[in-house]
Parts: structure tokens; sequence; C-alpha cells
């Protein structure tokens, strides 16, 4: 029997032990913790537990599976609640109180709940891997479609009547080519550190519609991209996570809190039982899946929630559904990641961190992608990852690193923050590489002048950033009226559009029209003041008119079902700078 060696936090060592393979699960000790091999040597295999190894003593047996660490699919998935190791965290607090237990062997689906299945292949088919052969209501908002495993193919012998079934009775037989008879439930495994195969990748070309204007207009993200949102503390990371979540066009939501503090994931499971999905009027846990990986649960167990969340993610996208991952932190699995390879006694790289750290998150964000499924369906999975810079030090490993490996970087800044501007992300050092991706969904699907217009908006802030280094210089009361004109558009544009109040019915989500439409606005304003001014009238005269007022508060009085106010707003600024210039 292979028994402990020694023990250094998650960190188990066995010696002499040839049996065992890389990356196996295994279970350690008399409580059969769950463990994965991360080492193997002819002294010794180096074991890291996902769980807390104290009271593990030296001498208790530790059992191979001969198969890697796995997450389990089924039915059951969505609306539930999972530790880093997919163990359901409301079951586990009827076995053991609002502590969990260490060694809880628990299966991560209701084995008992019975579903309504349409099985869709009859004896006698040829299945393929991908293939749906039944589908079953998961949520009012959700059907679930069972695949067969990807590696799998042959003819059908058996398929049971369309009925109620849970979710380990056998649906269907399949008679491989080898001949061998092979029974398929509801339930399949995958494991967490594979990806799941695709037909092929397609390229990306349609936003992730958020609502929120300064993602949409200044930085957006398409579906099948990667996305990070770096910031200090303090600075409304986890809170713009929260409204991604609730607002994205996204089918299903995945959400990984990583070592973040405890009262925080309290509030997000709180908060996401009361939310109402604004599109289908249901209850939003009826389309998202939440990780509960919490600061004082395991430490390696971090690095195992983000796997579970991307393979939970990429096997609904294997249906045809499109997945918008928030990953909060990356930060927190990278000093998981760190304390590991200290204990492993590694060499150290950049700030302690492990010298594989680029690596692991590049694995992690190109599990990201707009693809051709299997059975012939599109889905995606967007990654939008929290990192949490030491002091808001944009320079340390996880967000340089982070940086290399996404295409949309939104930099949450700490004054805007205190100053209660949100979402508080910094437009001058925020950027999204998805622009030309996009371009063409723009023209068809809102407006040829979509993209002109940002451009405008864009070169506005930028104007203002560069005239601020000067006002802070000599003051603006020398800048001549054309450059006062520009900050006070920016301001507009700043605390007008790009500030955005949460807790307001019409501002809390904004469609892509009425953005268009608050663009225009500004941008008629801009040109109309711009010629008044070169043709002598004082900006005094200009913002006496009151428009700039009006334009910061269009977002509160245009509702988003009324867009036919703007031509109001458009005649008005029209007729009063014509009388100006008579």
């Amino acid at each position: 029997m292979n028994t402990i060696y020694a023990i250094n936090g998650p960190v188990v060592k066995v010696a002499e032990a040839k049996e065992f393979s890389m990356l196996e699960m295994v279970y350690v000790g008399k409580k059969r913790l769950i463990g994965e091999v991360i080492g193997v040597s002819d002294e010794f295999t180096t074991i890291q537990v996902y769980e807390n190894t104290a009271g593990l003593k030296i001498g208790e047996p530790v059992i191979p599976t001969g198969a890697p660490v796995c997450a389990t699919l089924g039915p059951g998935i969505i609306s539930n609640i999972f530790d880093g190791i997919e163990r359901p965290l409301r079951d586990m607090t009827k076995l053991s109180g609002v502590f969990v237990a260490e060694g809880s062997s628990i299966f991560s689906l209701d084995e008992e709940r019975e579903f309504d299945v349409t099985v869709t292949v009859k004896a006698g088919d040829k299945v393929t891997g991908g293939q749906i052969y039944c589908t079953c209501p998961e949520t009012p908002l959700i059907e679930h479609r069972c695949m067969v495993p990807p590696s799998i193919s042959g003819t059908v012998t058996f398929a049971a009547e369309n009925g109620r079934y849970r979710v380990n009775d056998n649906i269907i037989t399949i008679k491989t080519e080898s001949g061998a008879e092979l029974p398929l439930t509801m339930v399949q495994k995958w494991p967490i550190k594979s990806s799941r195969p695709v037909a092929k990748r397609l390229p990306i070309s349609r936003p992730l519609i958020t609502g929120q204007r300064v993602i949409d207009t200044i930085a957006p993200i398409a579906k099948g991209g990667t996305a990070a949102i770096p910031g200090g503390f303090g600075t409304g990371k986890t809170m713009t996570q929260h409204q991604l979540a609730k607002w994205c066009d996204a089918d299903i939501i995945v959400y990984i809190g990583c070592g973040e503090r405890g009262n925080e994931m309290t509030q997000v499971l709180e908060e996401f039982s009361e939310l109402i999905d604004p599109k289908s009027g249901r209850p939003l846990t009826d389309r998202t899946v939440l990780i509960a990986n919490t600061s004082n649960m395991p430490v390696a167990a971090r690095e195992a929630s983000i796997y579970t969340g991307i393979t939970l993610a990429e096997y609904y996208r294997d249906m045809g559904y499109h997945i918008a991952i928030m990953a909060d932190s990356t930060s927190r699995w990278a000093e998981a990641l760190r304390e590991i390879s200290g204990r492993l006694e590694e060499m150290p790289a950049e700030e302690g961190f492990p010298a594989y750290l680029p690596s692991r998150l590049s694995d992690f964000y190109e599990r990201a992608g707009y693809t051709e499924t299997l059975c012939g369906k599109e889905g995606s999975v967007t990654i939008i990852g929290a990192v949490s810079p030491q002091g808001s030090d944009f320079s340390e490993p996880v967000t340089q690193n982070t940086k290399r490996f996404v295409r949309c970087f939104w930099a949450l800044d700490k004054s805007l923050a205190y100053a209660r501007h949100y979402p508080a992300i910094d437009w001058n050092n925020s950027y999204s590489e998805y622009i030309d991706d996009l371009t063409g969904f723009y023209a068809e699907n809102v407006s040829t002048d979509f993209i002109r217009l940002r451009r405008e908006i864009s070169n506005i802030l930028q104007e203002e950033n560069k005239l601020m280094e000067i006002v802070k210089l000599i003051g603006a009361d020398v800048l001549p009226d054309d450059q006062k004109l520009t900050i006070e558009i920016a301001r507009v544009v700043r605390v007008g559009f790009l500030q955005q109040n949460a807790y307001h019915k019409d501002d809390t989500y904004v469609p892509l029209e009425k953005q268009l439409l608050m663009m225009k606005a500004i941008i008629k304003l801009y040109t109309h003041a711009m010629i008044a001014i070169k043709s002598g009238v004082p900006i005094a005269e200009i913002t006496a008119l009151g428009f700039f007022e009006r334009l910061n508060k269009m977002k509160y009085d245009i509702p988003n079902d009324k867009p036919e106010m703007f031509d109001f707003l458009f005649t008005e600024i029209d007729e009063a700078f014509r009388a100006l210039s008579v």
C-alpha cells in the first residue's frame, strides 16, 4: 500500500511509488481527501491536495484512481452553487453544516431529481461524438442537450422512450466499432485541464453587448473574446463583473469567485437569487452557475476552480450556447500557484511567482473562442477575468502577463471610483483590439455612423487629456475659446455619457441604439458650438443656452423606449444655434 511520506501544507509526498501517473486524481489519507499528482520521480510522487490537510498524518494511505481530475457534466448544473472541485455547496451544508468537512464525498448532481427527457435518436441510428441524443428542460430558460462523448461513435442498439428519468438512468446504448456495448446516461465526465474539442474555430465578428456605454462604445468585447479588468482595492472590479453578469447578452453566466472575501461571495449569492433576468422575467439564477472558492477555503482548490468553471462553460458551448465567464480574480489564483510553487521548492521568477505563470494564464485564456461545435451549432465562451494588482500597480507580473493574452483591457482607476464615477474604467488607459472585427456588425445592425462617432468621442477625450496638462500648469482662463469648448464637451462625454447609474431603471442598461443617439447629440452640439466660436461668438453665450447641462441629464430624461425624443433635442440644438448666428 502507498502511504504518506511527507506533508507540507497542501503538498503531500509518497515515497517509492511507481503506479501513479501525472495529473492523476488520488484519494489521500483516511478521510479520502481529493488530490492530484503534480510530480513523478524515482524517489517521490508529489501530490497537491484540494482540501484542508489539517490532521493528516504520515503513514496514512494514498489510493490511486487511474483517472484525471474530472468535472461531472449533466442536467442540474445550472442554478447550482459549487466549490472549487464541483461539490454542491447546498447539499454539503445539509451534510456538514456551514463549514465544509474534509473528505465529503458527494455526487455533483442531484441523483434523485427527475427530468422530462425527449430522446432524439432511435435504434439503428449511427451516432458520432458530439451528437445530441436527448434533451430535457434544465431550467425554464435553458434546454439541456445531452451529447455523445467526443471520442465515441457507433450504432444505437437501444433507445429509451420519452419520459421522466434521473441523471444516472440508461437513455441509449451504443455498439461501438470494436463491438463493445456502451450504455449512455445523461452524465459524462471530462478532465478539467483538457479543452473540449470543436469542429472548427470561427472568426470573431459579434460584440458581447453589455449595455454599459464605456464598454460597448469605447472598449467593446466580442463574443468568444477575452478581457481583463485590473484594479486596486475598492475600484469596483467585482461590481463591474456583477453588472456584466446581469446585463450582457450571453445565454449562460459562469461566475467563479476565486479566492475572494467570503462576505463578497455571500453578497453575490444573495443578489443573484433576487435578481430578475430582464430578457425573460425569470430569476437570473435560471441561467447562472456559481463556483464559490473563498479566501478561507483550501488554497490549492483555487487552481481547480478556474479549470472547473471553464470546463462547465465549454460543455454548454458544445450544446450551442453563448457563455460568459466572470473569473474573480485571477490574481488570487496566481497567488495560489505561488504558494504551492514555494512549497515545492521551485526556482521563483519575478516577485516570487513561478516561471510557468505566463503559460498557465495563456492555457486559461486560450480556451475562449467562437466555435462551430461537433453537433453543427455555433457557440462561444467569453472570458472576463478580474486582476487585483497590489497597490494598483499595473506593472506587476500577473497584470503584465494577462495583458499579453487578452485583447480587451478595462483599467479601473482609483480616483474615478473615489469620485463615484462608475464604471470606474479609465478611458485613457483602456483599449480594445476588437474594433476592426466588430465594425461590420455595427454598420449592419446599428448604423454606419457608429464607428465614426465613437472615433470622434475618443478624440475629444484624448484632446482633453492633453489640455488638462496645460490647465494644471497655467489655469483654464488663458485658453482660447475653442479649447475651452473641448474641455466643456469632454465633461459632457465623461459625466453625461461614460458615467452610468446602476440604480436608475433607464441607465443601468442602455441599448446600442440609444448609445448611438447620445453620441450624435454630443457631436452635434460640439460641431455647432465650434462653428459659432470660429464665427466670433463667445463661449459664455454658448454655455448660456443650457445644452451642456441638458446633455448631462439626457440619459435620465429620455427613456430607452422613446428614442424619438432625441429628434426634438436635435431640432432644438439646430434652431438655437441658427438663432445665435443671426
